[in-house]
């Protein structure tokens, strides 16, 4: 890919970059970086591997038609600080995480995986610009919802969501977000890093004997017994959209697509099919640009020994993606 001119948009004393510039007859812009992938022991359990199959199996199924991924920069030290204590930021930056906090997140802290952070954060600063541009993008990454404000935890180093919202909101591109986290697991870092905030609504839909143990309240959580399926969930789903619609308008919305409720996943305890999990997304998407919402996608959790499986899963935010945007121009 040849380098062309960036895009360049202030953000107070900041600047966002791209390293292509956004065009207006782009499909669904994707979003993507080659450091989202940093190195692990083999036998962790984090399976950082899906972040490059991933990337492969968009390019292999030709989901981005004439225009390759788009490339974030690394998130800065001044975004990352917009939602998360300078003091940790600073930690991550120099690779001074105390083994405390390193043994919460799950990470050996190192350089590469403080790249890593800062690259998935940027990813989806820049999806969230995309959508607010094209209607609808997705991160090849992101989702990292149980980062807090003071820490991070749970395979979660920065909340790149909770970064990307309070960046755009510093930049005057919008005022009143939505986040929709359909990951297993409660987004319990979105919540603190978002409570008594009146203009960011946090939904979680997850498993509610699941991880974490100690829950921080969103806006609205809705924990499902284990062993939920596809009829009850998308049941509820569907009443909960219709009420997350009324409570805006919202300006743009993130929807964290983890797979892991999917019935076969490592970490999950509910009991989703995959047509389950293709027909959950188109749901999320489609009701929200019915409404004329920017939609950003992350990818969130799912966890597999088999890589490949888990990519298949995962790309299915992106499949989904085309697919509303396939109907609505032909409507």
């Amino acid at each position: 890919m040849t380098e062309q001119e960036c895009l360049t948009c202030t953000i107070t004393d900041l600047h966002f970059t791209a390293d292509k510039p956004i065009t207006s007859h782009m499909s669904v812009p994707f979003v993507h970086h080659p450091a989202y992938c940093a190195d692990l022991p083999a036998n962790h359990r984090f399976p950082m591997d899906k972040f490059r199959a991933v990337a492969a199996l968009i390019r292999s199924e030709g989901l981005l038609s004439a225009q390759d991924f788009m490339r974030p920069r690394p998130a800065p030290f001044d975004w990352v600080a917009l939602a998360h204590d300078p003091a940790y930021v600073d930690q991550v930056f120099h690779n001074k995480v105390p083994t405390a906090v390193a043994r919460e997140i799950g990470f050996p802290m190192r350089e590469d995986i403080s790249l890593r952070a800062r690259c998935a954060t940027g990813g989806s600063v820049l999806t969230g610009y995309l959508a607010l541009e094209h209607g609808l993008a997705c991160n090849t990454a992101g989702g990292s919802h149980h980062a807090r404000r003071a820490h991070g935890a749970g395979f979660c180093v920065f909340n790149d969501v909770a970064v990307a919202i309070r960046v755009m909101q510093a930049d005057g591109a919008i005022q009143k977000a939505l986040v929709i986290d359909l990951d297993v697991h409660q987004g319990d870092g979105t919540a603190d890093i978002f409570s008594g905030d009146p203009n960011v609504f946090t939904f979680s839909m997850h498993a509610e004997k699941n991880y974490p143990v100690r829950k921080v309240p969103s806006d609205w959580d809705i924990g499902l017994t284990d062993d939920t399926g596809d009829a009850e969930y998308l049941r509820i789903l569907r009443y909960a959209l219709g009420e997350l619609i009324q409570k805006g308008p919202w300006d743009i919305a993130f929807f964290n697509a983890g797979v892991d409720p999917f019935e076969g996943d490592r970490l999950g305890r509910l009991a989703m099919s995959r047509e389950g999990l293709i027909e959950r997304d188109r749901l999320v998407i489609s009701t929200l640009r019915q409404e004329n919402i920017p939609v950003a996608g992350v990818l969130g959790g799912g966890y597999s020994t088999d890589i490949d499986e888990l990519a298949d899963r995962h790309v299915g935010l992106h499949r989904a993606a085309i697919h509303v945007r396939a109907e609505a121009e032909r409507a």
